[in-house]
């Protein structure tokens, strides 16, 4: 009871926070019952005056709350499909910055984990030279076996993060479980479903040995890639609280009078940050999902090179051949390629034409060809065939919604490197490489290979399998045997309780004849 009570308390500062800060703006009036409407009018009357400049409503709201709201908003940024948006581009501007903890406390972090003295470890570990709600870095030296000093970054876990975010997370699941009693409707943006999930990633996100896993397959996956790479962890200095990998000298993306004054050309920096990412996500079915200017460095040799591995998507073949083969579609115009697309992944029921999903994909790529290279925006073209599928009842699909977010940052930071950058000239190149190797001969020829494997296994298995059958049949016969007599017993059981039932319903009719002729 007192839990609950606490958790309502907390709920109530939240929602009173939102209101203040502007956050109900977002809330579509028209959605909700007539008693929410009520509510939501009195709680738009709770907001401060003169909030017009600065930073988005959302944004104001989330960092009042805390970290743990900031990392909510940062997950929140990469659903539109739940939040709409205009409140994903609000929350995608939040800045995850705090104030460092202090260095004895992070030494003793790193000591805990490894159990040995800093000096033992390091040549040199400075004071923080970054801090978020999660974790802080500080820069590192380590003595390589031939004497020479390599400089390193150390991410350490924020003492107490792990508890503060539990209790912050029970209070979100109060939040949705009030959401969906006041009204169920709401329940199309699954509100409980998202705070799982937000758990689940955030959990994830506080384990480094998973983002040191996760930096060391993308690393594997780009090691032939000269304009990319990825720096790799430090296995032996890294664990659930510490994570030691490669420190990146370079300039960060959003610099780019430093990017000039190094001598880099920003045009060509802006089409490897398209062609990368696509590359990862086509190529490899695996790439970096939070790829803003700040987790994005030039090197001194021109290199482009990622950081900060903890928000991760996938995509599996299914999802990688549909990407390609929508990109190539509109590149060439071939709309009714790219409606067939979705007909063959099962993504549109087959009970639509095909051919009106292609006029309505038409009304989307039309447009497009109507305008400079320039001012065309993948990521826009994503969006709107997203609102188009939703007539044609496509069901919403994660990995697809972030990789359409994340293709609306990766977009922004390259235009923030060339504003006349056209997009499909660069990305042409990777999605053609990627047709032609896994939907042409090669890949035909490697998919029938892959098939007559997974028929010699299955040949090879047919022993086996028929031992396992035949034992399932002789337990199947045993256990009907068995059945057989507990049926037996069970009739004769329910047998004797009808007879009883039978004499004592006779019973009580006597009885009720001997009363009524007294």
């Amino acid at each position: 009871m007192l839990g609950a009570l606490v958790n309502l308390a907390r709920g109530a500062r939240v929602g009173f926070v939102l209101a203040r800060e502007g956050g109900l703006a977002f809330v579509d009036a028209e959605a909700l019952p007539p008693h929410l409407r009520l509510a939501l009018r009195l709680g738009r009357m709770l907001e401060r005056p003169g909030l017009g400049g600065g930073a988005g409503p959302l944004q104001r709201a989330l960092t009042r709350l805390g970290p743990s709201y900031v990392k909510f908003g940062q997950f929140l940024a990469t659903r539109p499909d739940i939040v709409g948006m205009d409140a994903a581009l609000d929350l995608e501007q939040l800045q995850d910055r705090v104030p460092p903890f202090p260095q004895d406390i992070a030494e003793k972090v790193v000591v805990a984990a490894f159990g040995k003295p800093i000096r033992e470890m390091f040549v040199s570990f400075s004071a923080p030279v970054a801090a978020a709600s999660i974790a802080q870095v500080h820069k590192a030296h380590l003595l390589d076996a031939d004497g020479t000093q390599r400089a390193v970054a150390v991410k350490i876990m924020r003492p107490g993060v792990r508890e503060g975010f539990q209790r912050d997370l029970e209070v979100m699941r109060f939040i949705a479980r009030v959401v969906h009693t006041l009204s169920p409707k709401a329940e199309r943006l699954r509100p409980r479903e998202v705070v799982e999930i937000l758990a689940r990633s955030v959990m994830m996100e506080m384990d480094f040995r998973l983002e040191a896993a996760a930096m060391s397959e993308l690393a594997d996956n780009t090691r032939d890639d000269i304009d990319f790479r990825v720096p790799r962890p430090e296995w032996e200095l890294t664990g659930r609280d510490v994570l030691t990998s490669e420190w990146i000298e370079g300039i960060r993306l959003n610099d780019r009078a430093a990017i000039l004054t190094a001598g880099h050309d920003p045009a060509a920096l802006g089409r490897t940050v398209i062609q990368s990412f696509l590359r990862h996500a086509i190529r490899d079915g695996f790439f970096h999902a939070d790829m803003h200017p700040g987790n994005l460095f030039v090197d001194p040799d021109g290199v482009l090179v990622a950081v900060d591995f903890g928000i991760m998507g996938r995509l599996g073949p299914r999802e990688r051949r549909f990407l390609a083969e929508i990109l190539l579609g509109f590149i060439l115009r071939d709309y009714r390629r790219v409606a067939q697309v979705h007909f063959e992944a099962g993504y549109v029921p087959a009970h639509h034409s095909v051919d009106d999903f292609a006029q309505a994909i038409r009304a989307i790529g039309e447009p497009i060809h109507q305008r400079k290279a320039d001012e065309i925006s993948m990521a826009k073209v994503l969006t709107l065939l997203f609102d188009i599928t939703a007539l044609f009842d496509m069901r919403t699909r994660t990995e697809l919604v972030m990789l359409q977010k994340t293709m609306v940052v990766v977009e922004g930071v390259a235009r923030s490197l060339d504003p006349k950058l056209d997009m499909w000239t660069g990305a042409e190149p990777v999605v053609r490489a990627w047709v032609a190797r896994n939907l042409g001969p090669i890949g035909k020829a490697e998919q029938a290979g892959r098939a007559v494997l997974t028929l010699a296994e299955v040949v090879a298995d047919i022993p086996d399998m028929a031992q396992r059958l035949r034992r399932v049949l002789v337990r199947l016969d045993e256990s009907a045997g068995e059945d057989a007599l507990l049926l037996q017993r069970l009739a004769r059981k329910e047998g004797r309780r009808a007879h009883w039932s039978t004499a004592a319903l006779w019973a009580i009719a006597v009885g009720a004849l001997v009363m009524a002729f007294r």
